[in-house]
């Protein structure tokens, strides 16, 4: 036993739960015993003795096992092992593929199926090759291994290729990268984790993984999924290995571009939800506004300091004795009231859900649940009861549709009372113990997993997708003109259709804010487009340095909110001196600026599964020295942001991506494919715009285009626009750029039966010098390169042409 993270843990638990946390893990250990000398046999898998041609694909048949090929379009197959325990399309989003030509061919002792885009070898001992059209090898895997429960699948890795995603890691972007002070080894658990109030870099498993990758060499890149949510093992040592401990071997490859890799996944897995416009807003949040009085103080703070603010988080210091779906009315004695004097003002409450329901007799909540038996139970047919905040919990099993049709009648009484979101906690689900795993008992606890049955296992990493899609279901049910918002610390494949997420509790370091950046990219790379991270971390108090830079970064994030534990400093801009809360009310107003650009992202994200912030490899996955690069990242196509993640830095080193890049602060133009330095005051963190590009912003309902020119050539930004919530009319606003020696051209393109929600449009042009403006034939002044108009249709810039 660690008696170090005993020590911690008792001190997280408190004394008034010690006992469950002490008692809990000897009855897990007790129920677990028999498993434990259960051993692995490896089987080798044979040779084929038949093959044939089946529909958009073909069938092998091998001495111990089958393998099912099928293309489900022409870049993206699904292969098939059996046997195993099928597993439950909990990740798919139920498309349709078209159907896709296949051809079927004996090669000697191998064969081809193969589209006009990718080519599948199938040798004769049960290893697969994967080429593109031209013939190029883009991955090469060895015969699986089938176990007594599980396989072991393993594919080549060369020397220089580059491995991301498998969800929330605390790790290098490369995950063949070992951690700096680590063994020498890269490997990595697919067992979501409550990481027990403070993790930093290295700590693995974390609350949200995802079994896939994707993998970038000289040749290309590719995306491995693996429909699989048991207990799985993914190690990266010169190999490429995903040894499962139970179920069939299912997964799905494709190659082409990352944006085409993430367009075939959440094609496959669904597209991330279209939010409402406020969550793109600020959040303010902490473990310890326990009153109405507390958020009060809070709102006014925002008001007077002249700080926007959308939303304010309640933590479970809300509840009556920390109980799901309560409020305690003596704390919150006008709570309806409240909440819409803060709606009216653009301030929307989320309420705290944790899936433990406290096992008291007392509890309707909970006797209604045991009557309907919607709790997960034992093998001995009864209730899992465990320690978590309310004291000793039953625990619903989301496997079963019955229960997540009970939980999802909860929230009613939650938005009567006026909240507009929800954020899961504690859903892997954690549980309170001093020792062992901090979850149910793996192999002991049941599920109804559809009526198919099974345990904890297999259920265990799909815990917390299936409690965010009965919240997603209630709200959809219950306010049907409103966009769900949810914030879920846990989930798996396809959690981006139900909710967003959020870091959980990195610690308070310069170290965390660097691996900040690196966990939010391979999110995004697993096709969880929408994350953040407590802002100066959950667990410590940071300095006014460290809070600064950490609010810089997080301003270019999607999910932008300040969260901290209860036993730390109060974390308000205002708390860190006037120095501090002027530079991070520039940049509040900023991100407020930047709402058409960062809602005109979420549409894109909700049509092509694209991720708003993306590793700088993704505008140039060409370039090798792009693979790497973890302290920046694009968001959007538009903008570059390099975050200080160095204590006392003014300045830093920052690769460009090809083309050319405007400095966002200034208007100086860098060119691509280089290095550069650039200065880095405490005022300011590194922000590049794209040559070719238009970013909108707004404000006092003005529309401003910001035209970045290209050097030469076209460009092109367009506006997504709608009422904001609902799903109603909507508007897309398209511009192209066309720039010669001595002429600017902007056409204006529209979609859509939204009304233009703005009043009027400026347009700034940077980085060159205007002499004269034509807005549909006629000239207009201008004054510093700006001008305003109503809606047009062509405009033209007479420019100073560049030496």
């Amino acid at each position: 036993m660690n008696w170090k993270q005993l020590l911690l843990n008792l001190r997280l638990i408190k004394l008034r739960r010690f006992f469950g946390s002490l008692f809990y893990p000897m009855q897990r250990d007790l129920l677990e015993r028999p498993f434990l000398s259960a051993k692995q046999v490896f089987a080798e898998i044979g040779d084929i003795l038949k093959a044939e041609p089946i529909p958009q694909g073909a069938k092998f048949y091998f001495e111990k096992v089958e393998l099912e090929i099928h293309f489900l379009a022409a870049d993206f197959v699904r292969v098939n092992w059996q046997p195993g325990i099928a597993p439950i399309p909990y990740a798919m989003a139920g498309k349709d593929w078209s159907e896709v030509a296949v051809e079927f061919e004996k090669m000697g002792n191998s064969w081809l199926i193969s589209t006009k885009e990718l080519q599948v070898i199938v040798n004769q001992n049960g290893s697969l090759i994967y080429q593109n059209y031209l013939g190029e090898i883009i991955r090469e895997e060895l015969p699986p291994q089938l176990k007594t429960a599980g396989w072991v699948h393993q594919a080549k890795l060369r020397p220089e290729e580059h491995i991301y995603g498998l969800g929330e890691r605390a790790a290098p972007l490369n995950l063949r990268t070992p951690q700096e002070g680590k063994p020498a080894t890269t490997s990595y658990l697919m067992w979501n984790y409550d990481a027990g109030g403070r993790y930093g870099p290295g700590t693995d498993p974390l609350y949200l993984c995802i079994p896939l990758y994707l993998g970038l060499h000289q040749s290309g890149s590719y995306l491995i999924f693996y429909e699989n949510s048991y207990k799985a093992t993914f190690s990266f040592n010169g190999y490429a290995a995903a040894d499962f401990d139970g179920g069939a071997l299912r997964y799905y490859f494709s190659i082409g571009s990352p944006a085409q890799l993430l367009d075939r996944y959440t094609q496959l897995t669904g597209r991330p939800a279209l939010p409402p416009r406020w969550v793109l807003g600020y959040h303010q949040s902490r473990w310890g506004y326990e009153t109405e009085a507390a958020i009060r103080e809070v709102a006014e703070g925002f008001k007077n300091h002249n700080l926007p603010l959308s939303a304010i988080h309640l933590d479970i210091d809300c509840q009556e004795g920390f109980r799901a779906f309560t409020i305690d009315p003596d704390r919150f004695p006008q709570l309806t009231e409240f909440n819409q004097e803060l709606v009216d003002r653009g301030v929307h409450l989320i309420a705290i859900v944790n899936p433990g329901v406290k096992a008291d007799r007392k509890s309707k909540l909970f006797e209604e649940g045991r009557s309907q038996e919607v709790f997960c139970k034992t093998i001995n047919d009864k209730l899992i009861i465990a320690p978590v905040w309310p004291g000793l919990c039953a625990f619903p099993d989301f496997t079963n549709p019955k229960a997540r049709h009970w939980w999802s009648r909860q929230y009613e009484y939650l938005l009567d009372l006026g909240f507009t979101g929800f954020w899961h906690d504690m859903n892997e689900p954690g549980i309170f113990v001093l020792w062992g795993d901090p979850s149910l008992p793996p192999n002991s606890t049941l599920h109804f997993l559809e009526g198919r049955g099974g345990n904890h296992l297999e259920a265990h990493n799909v815990y917390g997708l299936l409690q965010a899609e009965a919240a997603y279901e209630a709200l959809k049910e219950y306010k049907p003109e409103h966009r769900p918002f949810i914030v879920s610390r846990a989930g798996w494949a396809g959690l981006q259709r139900y909710a967003w997420t959020w870091t959980g509790d990195i610690e308070t370091s310069w170290a965390g804010l660097r691996i900040t950046i690196t966990t939010v990219l391979n999110m995004g790379l697993s096709g969880i487009p929408y994350s953040g991270a407590d802002i100066g971390g959950f667990k410590g108090n940071p300095s006014p340095e460290l809070y600064l830079r950490w609010f810089q970064m997080s301003c270019f994030l999607p999910f932008f909110r300040t969260h901290s534990a209860n036993n730390v400093k109060p974390r308000t801009p205002w708390t860190f001196g006037e120095q501090i809360l002027s530079i991070a009310r520039d940049f509040l107003w900023l991100r407020y600026r930047l709402l058409p650009y960062l809602y005109t992202l979420t549409w894109e994200t909700n049509q092509t599964g694209h991720p708003l912030v993306r590793p700088l490899f993704w505008a140039d996955s060409h370039n090798p020295q792009l693979w790497a690069v973890e302290d920046a990242f694009l968001l959007g196509e538009a903008l570059l942001i390099a975050p200080i993640v160095e204590e006392g830095a003014t300045s830093r080193p920052i690769i460009l991506p090809d083309g050319h890049w405007y400095h966002f602060w200034d208007d100086t133009r860098f060119p691509g494919g280089n290095q550069i330095d650039i200065a880095a005051p405490q005022e300011q963190i590194p922000v590049f715009v794209k040559a070719g590009c238009v970013l909108p912003m707004a404000e006092n309902q003005q529309l401003i285009l910001h035209i970045y020119p290209p050097v030469t050539g076209v460009g092109a930004g367009r506006v997504y626009s709608d009422a904001g919530d609902g799903y109603a009319a909507w508007r897309l606003d398209e511009f192209y750029l066309k720039r010669d020696e001595d002429n600017l051209e902007i056409i204006w393109q529209q979609q859509g039966n939204y009304p233009f929600p703005y009043k009027n449009v400026k347009l700034h042009i940077h980085g060159l010098a205007v002499q004269k403006v034509w807005v549909d034939g006629e000239q207009v002044d201008y004054q510093n390169n700006c001008f305003q108009v109503e809606q047009f249709q062509q405009i033209n810039c007479q420019i100073l042409a560049e030496d």
